[in-house]
């Protein structure tokens, strides 16, 4: 299977045509936040307040990542666990987000959004923080300063590597490979 490079801002052409199991390289600006810098945003829109960040066509990666050391731009940087985000992350699309990077199944409330809204979930290993942050190319802290490693950042990245594990359609990994897993064991 060939990998496929994608650039952000991501666009629902490019979403719609991603299929679960996809190897994907990802280049451009990110936005990165987790469950408290989720929540500030979902209860600022609920009380009429903007985004601090258009998320049209953007991805967010789910990370905190860990505090640089000197010489470095930041730590490691390697995902979160993705169903933290499940309640906020329908409203985010709703707003445009075609994109989240992380890692973990998530909600059938959150896959619905998904299909309805041309968004995709990108898969990373955890563990595997040292070599995402060998991809990022630059970090600014955009909002919510006061909330340490979980603040909204902007990020560049290059040619940072995940899978699709669900895709626009609803196909999912942890459907498919779960099935083919249980059934290698089904005779035994």
């Amino acid at each position: 299977m060939a990998v496929k490079h994608i650039v952000t801002p991501l666009t629902e052409a490019v979403t719609r045509e991603l299929r679960a199991g996809d190897q994907v390289l990802i280049s451009g600006t990110i936005y990165t936040a987790r469950d408290a810098a989720h929540k500030r945003m979902v209860e600022g829109l609920a009380q009429g307040e903007p985004l601090p960040v258009d998320f049209t066509n953007q991805l967010i990666y789910y990370v905190g990542p860990c505090p640089a050391k000197p010489g470095e731009i930041i730590g490691s940087a390697g995902p979160t666990t993705s169903h933290r985000m499940d309640a906020y992350a329908p409203t985010l699309m709703d707003h445009g987000l075609k994109g989240m990077l992380g890692k973990g199944n998530r909600g059938e409330m959150v896959i619905n959004s998904m299909m309805r809204n041309g968004c995709v979930y990108f898969g990373c290993v955890g563990g595997a923080g040292a070599l995402f942050q060998d991809c990022i190319k630059s970090v600014e802290v955009i909002a919510y300063e006061d909330l340490g490693t979980e603040a909204l950042r902007r990020m560049e990245i290059e040619n940072f590597p995940a899978i699709v594990v669900i895709d626009t359609q609803g196909g999912s990994l942890y459907e498919t490979e779960r099935a083919k897993y249980a059934n290698q064991f089904k005779d035994l």
